[in-house]
């Protein structure tokens, strides 16, 4: 296999692939339809938040083994790695990797090999790829060769699980899915597994549907144990003492470009058959309405409330906001005329947040902790209660000292615990 490789999309994923594979010695052009990505890119940055990948980009630049594009050139391997969003039917959409396919077609040759890595439906390799790369006149199988290969990393980790992790590797046929293998053993520590491409893509959508699923479950739990008056993270610590049982987090919902997406092509898949994968999904997007209602109850003898809320990524310490519950809780409680404030240490340009963290909270009626950031389990108490007009906490997350904050003046309220 040719050491040449054209890497579709420079996102939270392709990026990090791209660097990799050209640190490893292959010569790699990183491609994306921003001018501004591409710019970046080439100067040796980066517009995205991982830990170490700025070094790695920047020593693949100028080793001359990287560089970006707006449009892809004749490569021996083209590796697909776009966004598949949901519309608001809830289903794939695939224009993305559609557009990315379409547009290698005229570099296509005999011998080529292109793997998709974006998630997607099952049966997208054989039934949205297949047809549109043998437009090339070339045939899948004999000329050219298709595998799906889906990351499994975790954001805040990707460089060191894009390399340690095990991988399936769905092949189109046995070659092409060995063809795959031929690339992925030159950096990949992990095992590598082979199967066919539909059987991977449902392996990937199943891995994020099993925490989902597990995420709803805690998060209903949550809801019961308010009602009940009984804390969740007790019940889960004391639960999770059974040698068999993992009791998963709850929190305001669920974020990120694969848990909260990808169960929703397995629904999209059988609906009939995936009610529980529905009945998950469900719960989990219901959590950011929970938060808001909660908000304006603790609120509701306060006129005018301002409310600090900490936290718009979708995770601790990462700067990915797509598709984050702490987002929506904001944007709900905006939209019901609250005042609120955000801050988010990890996010740049987003609209509208303050820039310091004293701003946030200066005047709050209530510090509403929505993202397990790092810096905010470092927070002084005593000089925050010197910031805010009225000393109510709401954690979401359960990453505070409760002692510490009850100490310092502040009513304490967390997700999951009895609440007033």
């Amino acid at each position: 296999m040719g050491r040449k490789v054209c890497v579709m999309g420079l996102g939270y994923i392709g990026l990090p692939t791209a660097s990799v594979l050209a640190s490893n010695g292959f010569e790699v052009l990183g491609v994306d339809v921003s001018q501004h990505i591409v710019d970046t890119v080439n100067h040796g940055d980066i517009h995205i938040e991982e830990p170490g990948l700025h070094t790695v980009v920047q020593a693949a630049i100028q080793s001359g083994n990287l560089r970006a594009a707006l449009e892809p050139e004749i490569a021996d391997v083209f590796l697909l790695a776009v966004p598949t969003p949901l519309t608001r039917e809830k289903q794939a959409d695939m224009t993305y990797v559609r557009r990315a396919a379409e547009s290698i077609v005229p570099y296509l040759k005999r011998g080529n090999l292109v793997i998709l890595e974006s998630t997607s439906p099952p049966g997208t390799c054989r039934e949205l790829l297949k047809p549109i790369l043998e437009a090339s006149g070339l045939s899948i199988g004999e000329d050219i060769y298709l595998a799906y290969c889906p990351e499994r990393v975790l954001p805040g980790k990707i460089l060191k699980e894009l390399i340690t992790n095990d991988r399936i590797i769905g092949g189109y046929d046995v070659v092409s899915a060995e063809r795959a293998r031929s690339l992925y053993e030159t950096f990949v520590e992990g095992e590598l597994f082979l199967t066919d491409a539909t059987t991977a893509e449902t392996v990937k959508l199943l891995e994020n549907t099993f925490r989902d699923v597990n995420i709803a479950l805690a998060n209903e739990a949550a809801l019961l144990c308010e009602r009940l008056g009984v804390d969740f993270w007790e019940v889960a610590r004391f639960a999770n003492r059974h040698p068999r049982v993992n009791v998963h987090q709850a929190g305001p919902g669920v974020g990120g470009h694969c848990i909260s997406v990808d169960p929703w092509f397995l629904v999209e898949a059988d609906p009939e058959a995936a009610q529980l994968i529905r009945l998950a999904r469900e719960r989990n997007d219901a959590m950011p309405e929970h938060v808001a209602e909660t908000v304006q109850a603790l609120l509701k003898d306060v006129e005018q409330p301002r409310i600090a809320a900490l936290g718009l990524a979708y995770k601790g310490n990462v700067d990915d906001i797509r598709e984050s519950p702490a987002l929506r809780v904001v944007e709900l409680l905006r939209a019901r005329g609250v005042d609120v404030a955000a801050y988010d240490p990890h996010v740049q340009g987003a609209s509208p947040m303050q820039r310091d963290f004293a701003d946030c909270v200066c005047g709050a009626d209530l510090l509403l902790v929505l993202t397990d950031h790092d810096e905010y389990r470092a927070l002084n108490p005593r000089f925050v209660a010197e910031q805010v007009r009225t000393k109510r906490l709401y954690d979401t997350r359960n990453i505070l000292d409760r002692a510490a904050w009850k100490e310092a003046g502040f009513a304490v309220y967390v997700l999951g615990a009895r609440l007033p």
